[in-house]
């Protein structure tokens, strides 16, 4: 019960639309109810198994009341009018009685129609929200393609199976309720009998639901697998070709492939036993009533023949609706396996989060302080009681082999991750004080992977920014030596990059996103060693960029070639997680430790 309230918790804001459905849906089943109970004592008199009513009898709200008193109608009809008016009076009753019920189940569908829609995109706009706010530390412990494969397949199995069920579940039971009220009105006894069978039926389906469940929600995983692979295989493209494994990857493709096509096999046929189960175990229940009903009516129960005819057709009434029913259960458990699936996004846990009462943050004045800072992924600690100081319009590199934790000490001032043990201080308040949004509007990041959106070259320099001015763009990017060749193109600042800017060189993406940091002009740089994969002249370029946006900064930056950090007013030398030396450049050297090995590495 508890998942199916996460799905319906979405409808809860579309409750008046949802109520308007069901009291449409109660209406139609009335008008429907009518129009089956007008017939058959409307036959009874027609065809004189019944005397005409001469009398008027006192009108009361029951069955036999209101019988009574529609066979007086009839009767009045008859002597005054003759047979072929009554029987005309009576099909144009049942026709608008008919008009009316489906004028009220297009009526429920019409709200209902808003609901559906609606519910499907606020679950998509939750998950892109959660998406957002979740931090860096989860999405290394998941495949990017099984979280798309949630966002996309597990969304349209919802939309597929649960919100198209919608209708049933609004429809049906409401269909149902007033039938089965009119059953028991007709006979407690036959009635009573009914609800000990339909139970049996109901277990024999819920059982088959639950093991649906289990399947769908593997076949829902292997799809996740499978969008990994897909992703993977675009991603990794050159390589693949590069080392002649196309055979390789193919069969690891088709392997996950075939995996997933056999449980959804499986899953479908027995979706599939739904239908034919549900119809079989109703025509067994219709044979088990009218015997059930037939002896009561040899004994004299109160229940007439008429009555058994009437009570029939009213539960045969039910049937579909309950067929459909079932129908809708099956798929809402097949659909239950993508929301548990979601669940696991939606309500992931975020640990990087405002504490209480957090502060705002709006200007740097003094100094960042790491003070006894450790950290660890899984088991082993990166960082091991890091200590060090950055004054206010300093710049500090650090250098060292890779995985000496040097990308994790820039990544925890941002709160990209939080420190396990110590704390890190901007002005004297730890920066867990800070709301994440005031904290972050300090930083600037230029990355080693320039990181750009399949959008123009105006929004990516402006991008996060609510408001910019087209002089403040050709200001930042002729500061960042990328406004010549932005001019250049068809459409100049307008002109659209491509996806992830595959337009672009890989020294022009650089001076883009060295623009973009420019615009947003914070008091905090960090710095991923932005040349270490460009040629000569491009990293010319991005070097004199990169100095335009250091100055009047304080600049935290990685360093692969120590060529570039010679200037910096502090180096600290990171090994196996600690701050082995410190010092300037030349001071480092004449220690002759670990700068100088990498240093000499380096000529």
């Amino acid at each position: 019960m508890k998942k199916f309230y996460k799905i319906f918790k979405f409808i809860f804001p579309y409750k008046w639309k949802a109520t308007a459905s069901v009291v449409s849906n109660l209406f139609a089943a009335f008008f429907g109810l009518f129009t089956i109970t007008l017939l058959v004592p409307f036959l009874n008199i027609l065809f004189e198994r019944v005397s005409l009513v001469e009398t008027q009898p006192i009108f009361t709200f029951s069955v036999d009341g209101v019988i009574d008193y529609f066979n007086y109608f009839i009767s009045q009809q008859i002597t005054l009018h003759g047979k072929s008016a009554a029987l005309f009076m009576v099909i144009a009753l049942v026709v608008i009685t008919s008009l009316l019920k489906n004028l009220f189940a297009y009526l429920s569908l019409w709200y209902l129609a808003p609901i559906r829609i609606g519910v499907l995109r606020d679950i998509r706009n939750s998950l892109y929200k959660k998406t957002l706010e979740l931090p860096l530390g989860y999405y290394s412990d998941e495949k990017k393609g099984d979280i798309i494969s949630k966002m996309t397949s597990d969304v349209h199995e919802i939309e597929a199976s649960i919100i198209r069920s919608l209708e049933m579940f609004f429809k049906e039971p409401t269909i149902i309720l007033v039938y089965l009220s009119f059953l028991i009105i007709m006979s407690p006894q036959l009635t009573l009998f009914v609800l000990l069978l339909l139970p049996i039926a109901g277990g024999l389906i819920g059982r088959i639901g639950k093991s649906l469940r289990k399947t769908s929600f593997k076949g829902q995983r292997k799809m996740g697998a499978l969008l990994s692979i897909i992703e993977e295989t675009l991603g990794g493209l050159r390589v693949i070709k590069a080392f002649n494994a196309e055979s390789k990857m193919r069969q690891r493709f088709e392997s996950v492939n075939s995996f997933y096509t056999h449980l959804m096999t499986k899953m479908w046929r027995r979706q599939g036993l739904a239908s034919p189960l549900s119809e079989f175990l109703g025509t067994v229940v219709i044979v088990i009533v009218l015997w059930f009903g037939s002896k009561l009516v040899f004994q004299g129960s109160g229940l007439s023949a008429e009555g058994l005819i009437s009570y029939i057709a009213a539960f045969y009434m039910i049937i579909n609706p309950a067929k459909s029913f079932s129908s809708a259960y099956f798929n809402v458990v097949k659909g239950m396996a993508s929301a548990d699936r979601i669940d696991s996004l939606l309500y992931a846990t975020n640990p990087i989060a405002d504490v209480p009462n957090a502060k705002e943050i709006s200007s740097f004045n003094h100094s960042i302080e790491y003070r006894n800072v450790s950290f660890k992924y899984e088991d082993e600690f990166v960082l091991k009681n890091v200590n060090l100081t950055i004054e206010k319009g300093k710049t500090v590199a650090l250098v060292g082999q890779s995985g000496s934790g040097k990308s994790t000490f820039v990544d925890l001032l941002p709160r990209f991750y939080d420190v396990i043990e110590g704390e890190i201080l901007i002005d004297g308040i730890n920066i867990k004080e800070y709301t994440l949004k005031s904290l972050r509007a300090l930083m600037g990041n230029v990355n080693q992977e320039p990181i750009l959106f399949n959008d123009t070259f105006y929004n990516n320099i402006a991008f996060g920014l609510t408001k910019s001015s087209e002089e403040d763009v050709i200001s930042a990017a002729k500061i960042a030596n990328s406004h010549d060749f932005i001019i250049a193109t068809a459409n100049g600042y307008y002109s659209s990059i491509g996806d992830r800017g595959g337009k672009l060189s890989g020294g022009q993406r650089q001076r883009v996103s060295i623009a973009r940091a420019i615009m947003k002009n914070p008091p905090i740089m960090i710095l991923d060693e932005a040349t270490s994969a460009l040629d000569t002249e491009s990293e010319r370029l991005v070097q004199d960029a990169i100095e335009n946006l250091m100055k009047n900064r304080t600049s935290l930056v990685i360093a692969h070639r120590l060529s570039t950090i010679k200037n910096a007013d502090l180096i600290c030398v990171l090994h196996e997680g600690e701050i082995v030396e410190r010092g300037k450049h030349d001071e480092l050297i004449e220690q002759g430790g670990f700068y100088t090995k990498l240093h000499e590495l380096q000529k």
